[in-house]
């Protein structure tokens, strides 16, 4: 399959970067805090995609769960996190090459994460080169989040870009729903978070297994 595209939208979590440990650390450590059994590593790997007050109230015991003190929790992991992003992430295997071969084409490459702003640019500008991305947007309070699309089209403004040149390529069901709702091309990777079964249920147009099988859409 080889289509052309003129840039491409990346999740970041599961995506290109694999950020479950500090995620669960962050986490942890702001459960404990509050009287609460901290989870294994591997029970946030279905829980994480859609924010992180979300995160904060599906990691809690459910008989505890509210609104109110998942975003007290919410805040005080978001805070671990800003201090403690990246001693655990680390780039999937072949993201660094194939990101370096889209710079070469010179496609128009953005992230697009619900994970909060300033601990998306602290990753993304410690684990990438300077000037890698168009555009690197995390939560912001008061803008939309994936799967709105709203998030995506006004991103894909500042990029004078149309959702019909556009992929996105993302690891959960959220990317997929979010880059159809927003009418971009819906790219499942199968190395994150999410299976494969997630992926097509979600309505994944394509699932690559390998970072390289991405340079197909670009040739």
């Amino acid at each position: 399959m080889k289509l052309k595209y003129r840039g491409i939208i990346f999740d970041l979590d599961g995506t290109l970067v694999d950020t479950l440990g500090d995620i669960a650390a962050s986490m942890n450590w702001a459960l404990k805090q509050r009287g609460f059994p901290e989870l294994p590593m591997e029970e946030y790997r279905d829980k994480v995609g859609w924010g992180i007050k979300q995160l904060a109230f599906l990691s809690m015991p459910w008989e505890d769960r509210n609104e109110e003190l998942a975003a007290l929790i919410a805040r005080d992991a978001a805070g671990y996190y800003d201090e403690n992003p990246l001693n655990f992430s680390h780039p999937y295997p072949g993201i660094p090459q194939l990101i370096s071969a889209l710079k070469r084409k010179k496609l128009k490459m953005s992230v697009l994460t619900n994970k909060p702003d300033s601990t998306a640019q602290t990753v993304i500008s410690n684990l990438f080169p300077m000037e890698t991305f168009e555009i690197v947007q995390g939560e912001i309070i008061g803008n939309p989040l994936k799967p709105d699309p709203a998030c995506v089209w006004e991103l894909l403004v500042e990029l004078n870009l149309t959702p019909s040149g556009i992929i996105f390529a993302g690891d959960s069901e959220i990317d997929m729903e979010t880059a159809l709702a927003s009418g971009c091309y819906a790219l499942g990777v199968s190395w994150g978070y999410r299976s494969r079964e997630a992926l097509e249920k979600a309505g994944a147009k394509h699932i690559i297994d390998k970072p390289e099988e991405l340079l197909g859409f670009f040739e």
